[in-house]
């Protein structure tokens, strides 16, 4: 397993060792020693969760306050997407800055996202299967949705015209108008 820092160093690329012949290949998608290690510290996960997409969706940006705060271990079992994270915590030095990264089922690459981030992606294929492990589970009292257009956050997202968004993501608030991390 590779595990590369993005631009926010808690947030993580994880790239397994694929084996691969003719027959098709084999990868441990999760290893819990390994992925602690990787990240440096004990993570216990309580909920997987499965979703799909058509091109042009976008979902998000999501994240859960605390005490329901969720860290997301996501990656795609089909097709690629442009996946999205943006740092909430106020002390954080990177407070409001955004990493992104293609995940895809050719590259079987993944992203950890650690609690105090909101995160989003944006379906780049006809259809694709995302799925992602949480270290919290779904609270929607604690659920709070950043416009995904916020421009104070600027994320680029890969879209020509308008994506499709579902009415929570079309109601996202602006991160300044949001409760978020200290």
């Amino acid at each position: 397993m590779k595990v590369t820092e993005t631009t926010i160093p808690d947030v993580k690329i994880i790239e397994p060792k694929v084996f691969e012949d003719e027959r098709g290949f084999f990868f441990e998608s999760f290893n819990q020693q390994h992925f602690e290690k990787a990240i440096g510290y004990s993570v216990t996960f309580v909920q997987d969760n499965h979703s799909k997409s058509s091109k042009g969706v976008l979902r998000g940006l999501h994240y859960q306050l605390p005490p329901k705060a969720q860290g997301k271990l996501v990656r795609v079992l089909r097709g690629a997407i442009y996946d999205v994270a943006i740092d909430i915590r106020r002390s954080s030095p990177t407070f409001g800055k955004w990493t992104a990264n293609e995940l895809s089922e050719d590259e079987k690459n993944q992203v950890w996202i650690p609690e105090g981030f909101a995160h989003g992606f944006f379906t780049l294929t006809d259809s694709s299967e995302i799925a992602y492990k949480t270290t919290e589970y779904y609270a929607p009292k604690y659920e709070r949705t950043i416009l995904w257009s916020d421009p104070e956050i600027s994320v680029d997202w890969p879209i020509l015209g308008e994506p499709i968004l579902s009415y929570k993501d079309q109601d996202g608030r602006l991160l300044k108008e949001l409760e978020i991390f200290d």
